[in-house]
């Protein structure tokens, strides 16, 4: 009987082992971060920022909000490869003045450093945006 409970909480840990290794390892939202906690967080961690201009009003934004950026594969990799920074124009118009944003939406790529790399505007289907991602990734640069 000692033998079955044992054994039983072995299974039973070993399930909870695996499964809180499955929700480390995916996630199922993109870690959006604010424009200057997100550049600074690039730098420590030596990641290229994909820089998202959109607005509320904007059906394009919305369309990637509900499409592209709910791809499982596509969330990994931005979260695992990138520093996603999110702005929302009508909040911080001076921003996307900085980068030129005349258009809703805008997808900018920046070096870990900040220095611009790529700057696609409007909408960004799934396949699409992923090939961007990977083909970007590869890209080395200073930082």
């Amino acid at each position: 009987m000692k033998s079955n409970y044992i054994r039983c909480i072995r299974v039973l840990t070993l399930c909870l082992i695996v499964c809180v290794a499955g929700l480390a390892a995916a996630s199922d939202t993109i870690n959006w971060r604010s424009y200057e906690e997100g550049m600074v967080l690039s730098k420590i961690e030596k990641k290229k920022v994909f820089l998202h201009f959109y607005a509320d009003w904007c059906g394009f934004c919305r369309k990637m909000a509900n499409t592209t950026f709910k791809d499982s594969s596509l969330i990994n990799y931005l979260n695992d490869n990138y520093m996603p920074i999110m702005v929302n124009t009508d909040r911080e118009p001076q921003t996307a003045g900085n980068y030129g944003v005349v258009g809703l939406p805008t997808t900018v790529f920046l070096t870990e450093m900040g220095e611009p790399i790529f700057s696609v505007p409007g909408y960004i289907a799934t396949d699409t945006l992923m090939s961007m991602l990977k083909e970007i990734n590869g890209i080395k640069t200073g930082g």
